[in-house]
């Protein structure tokens, strides 16, 4: 019989990995750097051993918080607003609370507010943990859901996302095919979010279906936040020697209304002069002067079901799985149709 991870310490696995107590201590702890070659013999000794660190262990085991964890890379941008309403429309209905923070990966080194030590669960959002995190808590069996991401190929955790290629595809298309724009400008998303990579992927998907060259100088970072969006825009638009361009992808909804500030200022006229396009159709979207056409994102229902998810763990229900939720072209004036509002 294999020995009951409640008896396994941390001597334990220190022994069989063959590595100091200091080094599994700054390993689970992330004071400082472990090898990756000592960190993967780690997590393997770890899970043989179904070893659980005490504090993850007693609040897992014995001592239930009946906290919920949202983890989010930030809170600038409206389109958390739905997330959060799907995420807490279920939590409150199984009688947990829910705590919101914040956390980007790539901005610091202190490890996340909230996790196994104040959380029962957590439902982490995009780029705001590494893989190293993820690699921990699979490790100590820390439930998990993870939300706008898919999770590394090595690990099994359920994920909650939207499709992004194939619709941006289309959008683009629409661009390309219907208004007859051929030089159309990108604004991409937070480097490491895979939204914003997968909606590249499906701008130059239909770039090259539709014969058009792809230009590096029509990419701008726009981050998914209308301050950021606006900023370069003007940028953008105050070179020397423009670019020629005739619509803009904003990337997100947030960002569109940054790039709609920086046309008018620059006195180019929507959808005459340059079309814009977004994406999540938030509930600005059609108040916007011009109305914009851009892709419903089921945002609410994402919260939602990644929620229901991490309760079928927390309950030792059946494990959760990748969901990719359809999305539809929200047709408005922006992109030079007339109004009557449609999808696609």
């Amino acid at each position: 019989m294999s020995r009951r991870s409640s008896s396994v310490t941390i001597r334990d696995v220190a022994r069989k990995a063959e590595v100091s107590v200091a080094t599994v201590s700054r390993y689970l702890n992330r004071n400082t750097n472990v090898s990756p070659e000592v960190s993967e013999r780690l997590k393997t000794v770890m899970m043989e051993l179904k070893y659980v660190p005490h504090a993850a262990a007693r609040h897992l085991a014995t001592r239930k918080t009946r906290v919920i964890g949202l983890l989010l890379s930030n809170l600038h941008n409206d389109f958390f607003v739905p997330l959060l309403n799907g995420v807490e429309a279920v939590i409150r209905e199984k009688g947990y609370n829910l705590i919101v923070a914040t956390h980007h990966s790539d901005r610091s080194d202190a490890p996340p507010p909230i996790g196994p030590h104040n959380t029962d669960g957590m439902l982490i959002f995009s780029d705001s943990l590494l893989d190293e995190d993820l690699v921990n808590y699979e490790s100590i069996a820390f439930p998990i859901v993870l939300v706008h991401r898919t999770p590394p190929p090595s690990l099994p955790i359920p994920s909650v996302t939207v499709e992004n290629v194939e619709i941006t595809k289309s959008l683009i298309e629409h661009l390309i095919q219907v208004h007859g724009r051929r030089h159309i400008l990108f604004l991409r998303g937070p480097i490491h979010q895979e939204d914003s990579n997968l909606r590249e992927r499906g701008y130059r998907m239909a770039l090259e279906t539709n014969g058009i060259p792809f230009d590096d100088r029509l990419i701008l970072n726009g981050e998914f936040e209308r301050a950021v969006a606006h900023q370069v825009m003007n940028k953008f638009l105050d070179a020397g020697e423009r670019v020629e361009f005739d619509a803009v992808f904003s990337g997100d909804d947030d960002a569109a209304i940054g790039v709609f500030r920086a046309l008018h200022q620059h006195h180019l006229r929507i959808p005459e002069d340059v079309a814009v396009v977004g994406f999540d159709d938030l509930g600005f979207a059609s108040f916007l002067d011009p109305p914009l056409t851009t892709v419903r994102a089921p945002t609410e229902e994402v919260g939602r079901i990644a929620a229901e998810q991490l309760f079928s763990q927390l309950e030792n229900r059946l494990p959760g799985k990748t969901v990719a939720l359809p999305t539809k072209i929200i047709i408005r004036c922006s992109c030079g149709c007339q109004y009557e509002q449609k999808s696609l």
